[in-house]
Order: C-alpha cells, then structure tokens, then sequence
C-alpha cells in the first residue's frame, strides 16, 4: 500500500511539473492564466483523475492535498465541445473525470441593491468571478425531492457549482420578476436577471 501511494505521489509531482513548465512558457502578466483555449495539442488519453462533486480533486484514489496543486492544475483546465473535461498544456492533453462541475463557488459577497447590485464569487481554487453578462448564473432543478443547483460560469466552458451554503445566501436576495409575460423568482448582478424558477414553483425550496 505504501508502495501505491508513493507511486502516486511521484506521478502526480510528476504531473505538475509538467504543468508548471507549461506555466513558464505562457506570456503575460505573473498570475495570468495559461491561453488553453488556444493550445491544440495532441491528445494523449486519460489519466485516473478525478474532481468530486464537492470539488475535492483525486489522483489514483487519493485526494491531492496540496492546495497549490490543485490550482496548479486548475488553471489549466478545458472542457471541449465533446463534453469531456481535459488538463491541457502545449505539448499533451489529457482526459479527467468530473462529478458535477469542476469548481465549487465557496464564497460570495454583495454589494449595492435591487439593479445595482454586483455579486462576486470565490470559488475553491481562488478565482474570484463576478456575476453578470459575462459570467452568467444558471440554476437547475434535479432529482425526485426538486434539489436546486446553482451554477456559475467561471471561464470558457468550465462552471462552478454554488455550494449549499452559499446558495440559501444567493436565495435569499431572490425577488420576483416578470420576464416574457411570466412571473419568476429572479437574482440580480451586474446589471443582469438570472431566473431561478417560476415563482409559483418557490414553495419547493421550503421541502
């Protein structure tokens, strides 16, 4: 077992110092996000690695419990027109499992109201997003007891689910609009209206 885990250890190292090498080669500010969208390398399979629907990443079964690495390879992340979610730097890419979506939105803070009002995200790996055209929220209702699901778009395609305690916040700065002629239980930012459901369905949220 100790064997197992030491091999782990050493892909994964292994792993972000690829990682970090692409890093290096990346132009722009210290701190700027690698242009993935832009690399087109080749694709070089799967890897066992996996982000859990509660934003913990694994490797080989085992959680990766270096902070540093985990944003490492958050920022090279890309999830492409085929729905699959891959760790992209300019000579390989490679395929990850993800549960629900890759980031988890922990943190959110308000400012101003009604119109006004601007909603800015923390999400698990550090970016902060505020809500609005460019980085829209999106809820969904799931599963047979009606669990809403907030979501928020961080970068290309990728999301990050808002977590069951920043979501009650969120819900809580809801308010009804009348968008297309219909009634909707609605949260502002950034100029923008993000329809939660119709507000006749509200009482679903108290179950």
């Amino acid at each position: 077992m100790a064997g197992e885990e030491l091999k782990a250890t050493t892909d994964a190292a292994g792993l972000a110092a690829l990682i970090a090498r692409a890093a290096e080669q990346t132009p722009g500010k210290k701190g700027s996000l690698p242009p993935v969208d832009r690399w087109n390398p080749p694709f070089c399979g799967d890897i066992d690695m996996e982000i859990r629907a509660d934003g913990t990443w694994f490797y080989m079964g085992t959680p990766i419990g270096r902070q540093p690495l985990v944003r490492m390879f958050s920022t090279v992340l890309r999830k492409d027109e085929d729905g699959k979610t891959y760790l992209v730097t300019p000579v390989e890419k490679v395929g990850i499992r993800v549960i629900d979506a890759p980031f988890v939105a922990v943190e959110m803070n308000v400012v101003g109201e009604g119109a006004e009002r601007v909603l800015t995200f923390r999400t698990n790996v550090g970016d902060v997003v505020e809500a609005g055209r460019d980085h829209p929220l999106r809820f969904t209702i799931e599963g047979d007891l009606g669990e809403l699901k907030p979501y928020l778009h961080v970068r290309g395609r990728l999301e990050a689910l808002v977590s069951r305690a920043v979501m009650y916040d969120l819900v809580e700065l809801g308010e009804e609009i009348e968008i297309d002629g219909e009634a909707m239980f609605s949260v502002r930012s950034g100029g923008e209206v993000f329809p939660i459901m119709p507000a006749r369905e509200l009482e679903r949220l108290s179950r």
